[in-house]
């Protein structure tokens, strides 16, 4: 059974779950500093690091540095979804937090978060506001699920240059990034989950690489009759990208593997939840896809990304 395991009397209020790989054990570092400054007094709370073999030291630096950690060193990478399930599969708590190591807590970012989700019995899961190191919004932290319109509007730049309409679909304009409300889906970066929903709907699908595994489970959730809710007045750093996404300037590029993975998520969400109606649809669909892949591997490439 593909499924967690019931509650605990003992139980903490919370369990963060932290995925962490190759390249990523500064930013762990940060992550965990932060929790350590801004914990969770609501109630008892335990901390995740599951390391995916990153063999770069960050199993030897949270051992020493994060006592209160509890560790997990897996031996091969196995994937985002299968890392995190194996926490899940363990956890006993009303509440748990996937928790991107790229980010940093503010004060009071879990407390908010949690009086949130405690206030909506109707809803599996909460996302807050995230920026980025510049201060600039994290368009990941609230979206729609896409459209055709939509999607090809956002990935080919024209939905972010729009204010609201079908163009700017994906990124759910209609509500504001400070407001409160109910939304298609929240990034995994910060995603704090009622595990009592997650129960009934299952773990995070492992046939997904590093992408599209939030899209899929919050559309599960919802297709179950649960709310996914955005809390804006929270708010958390995210690096975005970690060691994933290379910067040129301005410019952010997928290396070659995430690029790959992100593509093919999008092609799974597709054929998972829409394909099958409409074969020329599910052609012109498939067909923007590998288009997009071409263009977005073309563009790191030309810049030095591999």
């Amino acid at each position: 059974m593909n499924q967690p395991t019931a509650g605990a009397t003992d139980a903490p209020l919370l369990e963060i779950v932290i995925v962490s790989a190759a390249g990523g054990r500064e930013l762990l570092r940060a992550c965990l500093e932060s929790i350590n400054r801004h914990p969770l007094r609501a109630g008892r709370s335990t901390t995740w690091v599951v390391d995916s073999a990153s063999a770069d030291g960050t199993v030897q630096m949270v051992d020493t540095e994060f006592p209160w950690v509890k560790l997990v060193a897996l031996p091969t990478n196995r994937g985002f979804c299968v890392a995190n399930n194996i926490v899940l599969r363990q956890a006993t708590g009303p509440y748990v937090l996937l928790l991107n190591p790229d980010t940093e807590l503010s004060s009071g970012a879990l407390d908010g978060a949690l009086r949130t989700l405690q206030a909506h019995a109707d809803a599996a899961v909460v996302g807050v506001r995230l920026v980025r190191s510049d201060g600039a919004f994290d368009h990941a932290a609230k979206r729609s699920f896409p459209t055709l319109v939509g999607a090809m509007a956002h990935f080919s730049g024209l939905g972010r240059l729009a204010e609201s309409g079908p163009l700017a679909q994906y990124r759910q304009p209609d509500l504001d990034e400070h407001a409160q409300g109910e939304v298609d889906a929240v990034t995994g970066a910060f995603m704090l989950l009622r595990r009592s929903a997650m129960i009934e709907v299952g773990l995070l699908d492992e046939a997904y690489g590093m992408y599209g595994e939030d899209l899929d489970w919050c559309y599960r959730f919802k297709a179950a009759g649960w709310k996914v809710l955005y809390d804006g007045s929270t708010t958390v750093l995210h690096v975005k990208g970690g060691t994933s996404i290379s910067e040129h300037g301005r410019a952010r590029h997928r290396k070659l593997v995430t690029n790959i993975a992100f593509h093919r998520a999008m092609g799974r969400f597709y054929r998972k939840h829409h394909s099958g109606s409409n074969a020329l649809v599910d052609m012109l669909v498939y067909l923007a896809l590998g288009l997009k892949f071409v263009v977005s591997a073309t563009r790191s490439a030309s810049r030095g990304v591999r």
